[in-house]
């Protein structure tokens, strides 16, 4: 019989030999919520997860889609929340204490710090730095007595490149289109690599642009096609009107915007599914919004008359009300289903259609953005 392979002495001999190697699987331990459960189930597989640490996550939309609500607002509170330090680097300068306050941010310093860089080399020079000092401090110790640090970037769309600087200092506008989607790529790369095993996480905001493609005319998110592969969650978003009042009722006025959200990737649950979420201006969103529709297209909820119809997998019991109770989430109608429906049932339920992935990642297609309030 042969002699069985020495693995703790090639293990010694390989950490020793490659500096800062990684060795062992580094599954997240800790999840931050985006504020939606929907969303979170989409992105995790699971309602109560959401994005991890020690991965690269990127939300990518138009201008008013929601992407600095749900980072710079929902995310960053959620961490609070659960202890974890947050860096904020915004690049464009709109990120207002009054407005972080209003979506329950503490701004405080043992809780937030905020820093204003215009530079992709800034940014990436800033992070090299921490994981630097946070290595040389805390590698020795165990993973439970590691301090938990997420970095906000809002937006990578706005970073700029030297070229870009120079060229702007010479009156030259042609900017950078060729560096910069390459030093992007770099930075959500190394950021990775130097995460692995530690509680340190990225999530990131970038900007999409129209197509000029007569035959593709979905929106393409900036970066190119490595910066997607890099990244470990990739959520596309689209603005459209909402047209609801606070009780649900359709109205001619825009009370706030319907973000159509689509995973275009990740790693922990089935990619290219979508859920359009609320956000109203004057109560913001909703942790239940398109919840009843992601049930409904899973066959969860299904229609009786002018009403939905729930039937409890367990106890057998019924529970039957029209949209709006089920929407308002009332006497926790909600949160009954998603305690019941585990993530391998509801997975089951629809298979979806296989989606080619171009060089430059499609977003949201325009057919799929079904807006009922207009």
């Amino acid at each position: 019989m042969p002699r069985p392979f020495d693995v703790s002495k090639f293990r010694k001999s390989i950490t020793k030999a490659v500096p800062g190697l990684s060795v062992g699987f580094n599954d997240p331990d800790t999840w931050i919520s985006t504020g939606n459960y929907t969303l979170n189930k989409l992105i995790s597989g699971e309602f109560e997860k959401g994005i991890p640490l020690g991965k690269v996550t990127v939300l990518a939309g138009e201008s008013g889609a929601g992407k600095s609500y749900i980072a710079a607002g929902n995310v960053i509170k959620s961490a609070q929340e659960q202890g974890i330090f947050v860096v904020l680097i915004d690049s464009e300068n709109a990120l207002d204490e009054k407005w972080l306050h209003a979506l329950e941010v503490d701004t405080a310093e043992d809780k937030l710090l905020k820093l204003n860089m215009s530079m992709i080399d800034d940014v990436a020079r800033t992070i090299s730095d921490f994981m630097k000092d946070y290595k040389a401090e805390y590698t020795d110790k165990e993973h439970s007595e590691r301090p938990k640090v997420l970095f906000v970037v809002d937006s990578l769309g706005m970073l700029l490149t030297p070229t870009d600087v120079d060229q702007f200092q010479k009156g030259d506008m042609k900017g950078d289109m060729g560096r910069k989607p390459k030093a992007l790529t770099s930075l959500v790369r190394n950021t990775v690599n130097m995460f692995g095993e530690f509680n340190v996480g990225l999530l990131a905001t970038n900007h999409t642009y129209a197509s000029q493609d007569m035959f593709d005319p979905d929106d393409k998110i900036s970066g190119g096609q490595g910066f997607i592969y890099a990244s470990s969650i990739v959520i596309a978003m689209r603005k459209l009107k909402l047209k609801v009042d606070a009780d649900g009722n359709k109205t001619s006025q825009v009370h706030g915007i319907r973000a159509a959200c689509k995973v275009m990737k990740t790693r922990y649950a089935k990619p290219f599914e979508s859920v359009q979420v609320e956000i109203p201006y004057e109560t913001g969103m909703s942790p239940y919004s398109g919840l009843v529709e992601f049930f409904e297209a899973k066959d969860i909820l299904k229609k009786s008359g002018n009403s939905l119809e729930y039937t409890s997998p367990t106890t057998g019991e019924v529970i039957k009300m029209f949209r709006k109770p089920w929407n308002a989430n009332k006497n926790g109608a909600l949160d009954v289903i998603m305690s019941e429906w585990d993530d391998e049932v509801v997975d089951a339920v629809e298979e979806l259609p296989e989606v080619n992935i171009d060089d430059e990642q499609d977003v949201l297609p325009k057919e799929e953005l079904t807006n009922e309030n207009e």
